[in-house]
């Protein structure tokens, strides 16, 4: 399984009604982060679970959920998330 959908498996726990996941690992190859292993990536994530909550509270839903890869499969993580009303 690839890591983008290992992220989407991940991030299904918040119901996304949409998930765009863009690998931008390729642009950052070879820079002193990126040494150390996983990717970069610019997560879109739009889900009911984000209503009534703030940016922060948001992302700390996000990186809860995938906890597990970061660091090691994921070495950055630019997230944007909204609820269905806000798109």
């Amino acid at each position: 399984m690839s890591t983008v959908e290992l992220i989407k498996q991940k991030l299904s726990a918040l119901e996304p009604e949409k998930i765009e996941i863009v690998d931008e690992s390729a642009r950052h190859a070879g820079h002193e982060g990126a040494k150390s292993g996983g990717g970069h990536y610019l997560l879109t994530i739009v889900s009911h679970k984000f209503s009534g909550k703030s940016a922060l509270a948001r992302h700390r839903l996000v990186y809860t959920a995938l906890q597990e890869m970061m660091y090691k499969d994921i070495h950055a993580l630019s997230v944007k998330a909204y609820t269905p009303q806000e798109i």
